[in-house]
This record gives structure tokens, sequence and C-alpha cells, in this order.
């Protein structure tokens, strides 16, 4: 099991920025580095160097690549395509190229690997003759539940006649699933396991170096959270298993909980029975409690009750009227409630904070507790001021 740097070429960490805007593919558009400029490959070569001064022995580079979905629609590169013979596959393969060359002849005991989506439509001839096979390895990306096996396998048949010495398979163990999932269902990247497995056992035997379980944080640099890690620690513990032993079982469900110290493991819903006792256990059990009931609470209190409908609708709030009577139906479980999510949050808050850095617990809480939680408070305070 190891970890190795990934600089991704969905560079948006970088281009959002006004001093390297310049460097964009597209004026507009965050997400692609223009191939032609020689700051830009002064760029790369700053970041590759920053990474790999923080990581001593490493073997491999992950380089990105993938998904550069406006790569050659800059005006450089629609110039550079005009001429005989240069296609968007080619141009991408150059820039592929020049970034594995970068890595090569600085750290030549390192091995870069890149994303393998923007090689996947390209003819094996193409590729061969690009050089690329010799100078980094693909990683092959997928994460669904029911990838497509027979799909993958000549997938990689095609790679290795193309002259790649290796490939690498990519899963997840979280994210994939939703752009704002909160809550990790295992038993999804479960069988994206056990279906890598099976491309495995149908490729040849010599050809896989290695696979890497991705677990995303985010689906984008602008995107909302998607699953906290400490919430996918079981999930994570799951696929490990899975990848570890071959396969699936009983025991390997025991060994598991055993593991992460809980009595019984769900991995068909987001509910367990027991809460565990891995580092981060409680985050995922406040997390679960916050995602089932919070909004559901609230809402069955503001909307499903027929003194609050009927009563203190907007209309008597903004006038602060309500009958005396028919406050006491209702304000105090609107207050009982208020103090119980409010206890909850502060113990979910303390806990997220001893993991994460102040800017990630406060976006987390603003996407996923404060929309209730306000609506709840504005009740209580208008009832107090009516």
């Amino acid at each position: 099991l190891r970890l190795f740097p990934k600089l991704s070429f969905l560079l948006q960490f970088v281009l959002k920025h006004k001093e390297f805007a310049h460097l964009r593919e597209v004026k507009v558009f965050p997400n692609a580095l223009n191939p032609h400029k020689e700051e830009s490959r002064a760029l790369i070569k700053a970041m590759i160097d920053q990474v790999m001064a923080l990581h001593e022995d490493l073997k491999w580079f992950h380089i990105g690549c993938d998904e550069v979905y406006y790569l050659g629609e800059g005006e450089e590169s629609k110039q550079w395509l005009q001429q005989q013979d240069n296609t968007p596959e080619k141009l991408c393969l150059s820039h592929i190229k020049a970034v594995a060359s970068c890595v090569a002849s600085s750290y030549p005991a390192v091995t870069p690997i890149v994303w393998d989506d923007m090689l996947r439509g390209i003819s094996e001839e193409t590729l061969a003759e690009s050089g690329v096979p010799k100078l980094v390895q693909p990683m092959i990306w997928d994460y669904a539940a029911d990838l497509d096996v027979e799909g993958k396998v000549h997938l990689v048949e095609k790679y290795r006649r193309c002259g790649f010495s290796k490939v690498w398979f990519a899963s997840a163990f979280k994210g994939a699933t939703g752009v704002n999932q909160s809550l990790t269902l295992i038993g999804h990247h479960l069988k994206n396991h056990l279906q890598w497995l099976e491309v495995a056992s149908n490729s040849p035997a010599d050809v896989l170096e290695g696979i890497a379980l991705t677990g995303w944080q985010r689906y984008d640099h602008f995107s909302v959270l998607c699953e906290l890690l400490p919430v996918a620690i079981p999930s994570l513990a799951v696929c490990l298993q899975v990848l570890k032993n071959g396969g699936y079982s009983d025991k390997i469900k025991e060994n598991v909980e055993k593991l992460l110290g809980m009595s019984n493991l769900e991995t068909d819903t987001f509910m367990s029975a027991s809460l565990g006792t891995f580092p981060g256990s409680n985050i995922l059990a406040l997390v679960t409690q916050v995602s089932f009931y919070l909004k559901s609470s609230v809402d069955e209190l503001l909307e499903g009750n027929r003194y609050v409908t009927g009563w203190f609708s907007p209309y008597h709030r903004k006038r602060k009227i309500i009958h005396p009577i028919i406050m006491h139906h209702f304000q105090p479980d609107a207050v009982s409630l208020l103090s119980k999510w409010n206890a909850v949050v502060q113990d979910l808050q303390a806990a997220m904070e001893q993991v994460f850095h102040k800017s990630t617990v406060e976006e987390w809480m603003e996407e996923n507790v404060q929309p209730s939680l306000q609506k709840l408070q504005q009740v209580v305070d208008d009832l107090d001021k009516a």
C-alpha cells in the first residue's frame, strides 16, 4: 500500500487566480492550461519540484491530465491545429510527453502516471507513434458499481499493444455517488472494487502495476464538499479488505467490524447499528444524525404542524401576532428542538475542528446545518417577538 502525489491537470486551483489567468487555454475557463506558452511549462515544472521536495524516495508521480475538455479551443491551439497533420489528439499527447519528459529528466527514478480518459479514443497507431507509452503509465478510472468489465479488459489489452509497460486501475471508496453526498453508501464502492478484481483476473498477469483507491473531497475545485474522510473510513476498510482478500464474505465482514469496533456494519444502507471505535467514528455518528434527522425534524415542525401553518404563518410572523393559547401548543416543542440540535451541532463542530481546517468546518456547516437550523432559530425568535 503506497500513497503517491497527484498533480491534477484540472488546474482550477491555480488558474482561478488573476496572476495565472493569462495561462488558461480558454480565457474564461480556469479548467485547462495553454500548452503553447513557455510560462505554462515553467509553472508545471515549479509545481512538480515543490511536490517532489516534500516526498522522498518516490517511485510514481501522478501528473493528472483528465477531462481536458477545452484543450484545442484556445487561439494559439486553433492556429496550431490549422497546420498539416496536427490534431487535438496529437496536441494532447505532445503536452503529456512534455510534462512526462520534465519529470523523467529531473527525476529519472520516478515514473509518471496519467489518467487514461484522454487516451481511450486515440488510435493505437497514434499512441504508439507519440512516444508517450515509453514515458508514462496510464491509470484507467471507473467508479461505477456496474462498470463494463469486458470493455475494461479490452482497454488494458489496447494499452499493452501500444507499448505501455504497465497500467493502473482507479476505484473510489468515497465520492462519485453525488456531488453533495454527505454519507457514504458502502455497497456501491464494494461492488466497484469487486468488479475491478474481475477486470484484473481477466487481464494479463504482469500488466497491472496497482490500484488507486480515490477518495473524493469535491467533484472539482469549485463544487461543494462531498463525504468527509472520517465518514468514509468504514468504506475504505471494506474496500481495502476486498482487495487484500480477493473478494468479500461474512468472514471478511466480521474482520472489518472488529477492526472498526463495530458490532454490525451495514453496507446496503447508510445506517449501521453500532457507532464504532475507530478514529473519526464520533464524526460519522454525528454527521449521520444531522443528515437523517435535522432537516426532516425542522420541516415536520414548521410545515407539518397545523398550529404553525394555521396560526403562525409568514403573514402572522411579519406582523408579530399570535393567539397566546395557540403559542403554547408548539413553542415548547420549537425551543426544545432548537436546544437539541444546537447541542448536536456544537459537538459535531468540536469534533470536526480536531481534524479539519476552520474553513472546511465553516463550509460544511453552512451547507448542511445552517439552512435548517437558521430556519428553526428564526421561528423561535419570531415567537419571542410576537
